[in-house]
Parts: structure tokens; C-alpha cells; sequence
């Protein structure tokens, strides 16, 4: 196997402050990533309402709950194609064509998730439609994602490559937010009856809007430095990326996967799942439940900032290491509340949210695992396939357990891949010339 991260050089004479250009780069591929990024999760807060109409109105209510959740893991499945697909060409022909595709890719399907006909209407046809959008929605965020992430990076200047992926990250949460708020005005100015008749269509409706703004916004976005330097000395990969990072960077493909479970269980589990999840097992209304989510929505964005400020400050592998102990410690303090009655829920939802934002070092961790000729393709692939793998059966086996094994189970999960994320920080941490820190301090030479 071969070394598990590659280090970047070091850019003596460049600047650790971002100058008006990055930041403009930062912002309008953070907005951009906020809208897409909406697109896809909105779906799972419309979890109920959709288990309602798209199967038969005799399917039991937890089948059919656990139904939507399938569909919504279809798109978690779909992310490696468009992933490895969009990464191979990201490699070879630029980021920023990619990163604009991706982004009207999930336009279209979301507008059109708005427009399905229901059950009623159309019978089986509605959740296969259902399934195909979200099919197509899993296609482009494949590719968005690790695309965003090496973008910002490799635009990034030497010594801020963590705080500019975590600030992408963050823009991405975003999203979760704008969910979150749709979601919570909706049930909260619209009666049942209403959000099952029409009200549901609007998040998606306004999703497809989003998704439109995001593509006319990219258009103002310019190549990497690093690409354009790789493609001026007609240094970009001669082989297949794929193939290369399969060849030659196993061991950097298994350390983020590992990292990339975390990040799964910690945003799936206790930020898009968890409103839907403290209804039904805890008995929590629907406008804490939601409040209390958006609340952590921000909580999120706020924390993969610092975190991210925190990875340049002490290094990427102690930051990961401190955030998965403190992620594993309060999630068993929320859930454990949860089951007494609830009562400092909306405080502690909140921290959890900032804590969970220990994800916004994973990018940092995985940009410097892999050399910028394949570097999209291989986060790319290690993203996704993770992703894929445990994102789908996340979102199937928690909507199980917790109805089954109890209502700490999703608890015991996200606890579980904590400490793997800790596990990965160690070895990087005991292994300090093949870890990520050292790369944090620039993205690479190529500048």
C-alpha cells in the first residue's frame, strides 16, 4: 500500500492572508454550494409528507417512512458515477467546467421533484419518478462537493487552505439551514392537510430557483491557479486519474473513506434525520422539533469556520482528534436528555450542531492526501464511494433501528464513527511526516 498522504510543498514568499480576489472566489462558490446543497437535503425534511403521497395509503406508516428513506439513499448511491465521471474530466480539462455542470445537473431534477404527480394521481409511477429525480440529484452532488473543495483549495493561499475549505463547507451547511428554515416556516404557517395538498412542493419549487442562481452565479468564477499552472507545463495526468489514484494512493483512499464516514454519520444522523427522528421516538413537537434544527443548522456553519481556523492554527490531525471526542461526548449528553423529557434540548441540539462542525477539517485532511494531477479524482472517489456505502445504509438502518432497537441507537452509531474519526486523527498524528498538517499550510507549488 502505498504512503497515505502525499505533502504539498511549501510556498516560501506567498502570503497567508486572503486577498479580495479569494475572498470574492470564497464567497460565490460558498453561495453557490449553499443553494445546490439545499437542493439535496431538502428532500429529507419533507421525509413525512412524502411517505404519505407517493405509496399507497394502506402502507403502514413506518414501511412507508423507511420507503422514502430508501429513495432518499438511491441518491447517495448515484454519487459515485457522477463523481468519478465529473472528477475524471475535472482532471483533465478544469474544475470550473465541472464545477458549473454539477450545479445545473441538480437544478432541473429538483424543479421537477416539485412538479410530480402523487400517488393518487398516477400510481406506481409516482415513486419510480421520485426515484429517478433523486437519481439524477445523487449524479451532480458527486461531482459538486470534492469538485467545491479542491476549487477553493487550490485557489486558497498557503497557510488558510484549512479555513477555505472549511468555509466552503460551511456555505454548504448553509444549505442544511435554508432547509431547515423552509421547512419549519411551512409547517408552521401551513396546516397538515395544506402542506400534504400542495405546501410540500414549495421547498422544491424554490429549490429549483436556487439552483438556476447558482449556475449564473459561477459563471463569474475563474480557473485554478493550480490547474492552469498543471496545464500550461503540460503537466496534467497522461493515464486515467482513476487509475493512478488506484495505483498509487490506496492508503490515502482508505484514510478518507474512514474520515468520510464520520462526516456521513454526524451530518445524515444528528442534522438532516435527527428533526424527523425526536417526533416519532421522542415525542417532541414539530415546531421544536424544526426550531431546535435550524438552530443547529447555524450551530454547524459557525463551527466548521472554527474548526477549520483551528486546523491552520494546531494542525489538521490534533483538530480532528479533539472534535470526534468532543462529537462522541455530546451526542450520548443530547440523546440522553432526549429520553428525560427533553428539557434542555433546544441548548444542547445547538451545541451538537457546532460540534458536528468538526467536519469542516475532513476536506483539509483529504485535499492533502492526494497530488493535484489526480487530486480531484481522488477525493472524488474515496468522497463518494464512502458516501455511497454508508450514506445509503445510514439513512435505511438509523430510520430502522430507531424503531427497532431502541432510542439510543442512533446515538450508539454516530459514537461509533466518532471514534474512528479519532482513530484516523492518531495515526496522523503518530505518523507526523505522511500527515496532513504539514500540507495545510499550502494547497501546492503549482501557483
Amino acid at each position: 500500500m502505498s504512503q497515505a498522504f502525499t505533502p504539498m510543498p511549501q510556498v516560501a514568499t506567498a502570503s497567508r492572508t486572503l486577498a479580495r480576489g479569494d475572498i470574492r472566489t470564497l464567497f460565490l462558490a460558498s453561495l453557490g454550494g449553499a443553494l445546490e446543497f439545499y437542493d439535496f437535503v431538502v428532500f429529507v425534511f419533507f421525509a413525512l409528507p412524502l411517505s404519505h403521497l407517493f405509496f399507497p395509503q394502506d402502507t403502514a406508516p413506518w414501511l412507508a417512512q423507511l420507503q422514502v428513506y430508501g429513495i432518499f439513499a438511491a441518491g447517495y448511491l448515484a454519487r459515485p458515477l457522477g463523481g468519478i465521471v465529473m472528477a475524471h474530466f475535472g482532471d483533465r480539462q478544469g474544475r470550473k467546467r465541472m464545477f458549473t455542470l454539477s450545479v445545473f445537473l441538480m437544478a432541473l431534477p429538483t424543479l421537477a421533484i416539485g412538479l410530480l404527480p402523487v400517488y393518487a394521481t398516477a400510481g406506481v409511477l409516482a415513486p419510480l419518478l421520485l426515484l429517478l429525480m433523486r437519481v439524477v440529484q445523487g449524479v451532480a452532488i458527486g461531482g459538486e462537493v470534492p469538485g467545491a473543495w479542491v476549487f477553493v483549495a487550490e485557489h486558497a493561499p498557503p497557510g488558510r487552505v484549512g479555513f477555505a475549505c472549511a468555509c466552503l463547507t460551511s456555505g454548504l451547511t448553509v444549505g442544511i439551514l435554508i432547509g431547515s428554515l423552509t421547512a419549519a416556516w411551512i409547517n408552521h404557517h401551513l396546516l397538515p392537510d395544506e402542506v400534504l395538498r400542495w405546501g410540500w412542493r414549495l421547498p422544491f419549487l424554490l429549490g429549483g430557483a436556487f439552483g438556476f442562481i447558482a449556475v449564473w452565479l459561477r459563471r463569474w468564477l475563474s480557473e485554478t491557479p493550480v490547474f492552469a499552472a498543471l496545464r500550461e507545463r503540460k503537466a496534467l495526468s497522461r493515464e486515467m486519474p482513476l487509475r493512478s489514484v488506484l495505483a498509487g494512493h490506496r492508503g490515502s483512499v482508505v484514510l478518507s473513506m474512514a474520515v468520510t464516514w464520520m462526516l456521513t454519520a454526524a451530518i445524515l444522523v444528528l442534522i438532516l434525520m435527527l428533526p424527523s427522528l425526536v417526533q416519532k421516538s421522542f415525542g417532541v413537537a414539530t415546531d421544536t422539533a424544526f426550531l431546535g434544527n435550524s438552530l443547529a443548522a447555524f450551530g454547524l456553519g459557525v463551527g466548521c469556520i472554527a474548526y477549520g481556523w483551528l486546523a491552520d492554527a494546531i494542525g489538521a490531525a490534533k483538530t480532528l482528534l479533539y472534535g470526534s471526542l468532543a462529537l462522541l461526548a455530546v451526542t450520548y449528553v443530547l440523546f440522553a436528555d432526549l429520553a428525560a423529557g427533553g428539557t434542555h434540548f433546544l441548548a444542547l441540539y445547538a451545541l451538537t450542531g457546532f460540534l458536528v462542525g468538526t467536519v469542516g477539517v475532513v476536506p483539509t485532511v483529504m485535499v492533502a492526501a492526494f497530488p493535484a494531477p489526480i487530486r480531484y479524482s481522488g477525493i472524488s472517489f474515496a468522497y463518494n464511494v464512502s458516501y455511497a456505502v454508508f450514506g445509503a445504509s445510514t439513512a435505511t438502518l438509523i430510520g430502522y433501528l430507531a424503531e427497532r432497537a431502541g432510542r439510543m441507537a442512533p446515538a450508539h452509531y454516530v459514537a461509533m464513527t466518532a471514534v474512528v474519526g479519532a482513530a484516523v486523527a492518531w495515526r496522523l498524528m503518530v505518523r507526523p511526516g505522511r500527515s496532513a498538517d504539514q500540507n495545510s499550510s499550502s494547497c501546492d507549488a503549482h501557483r
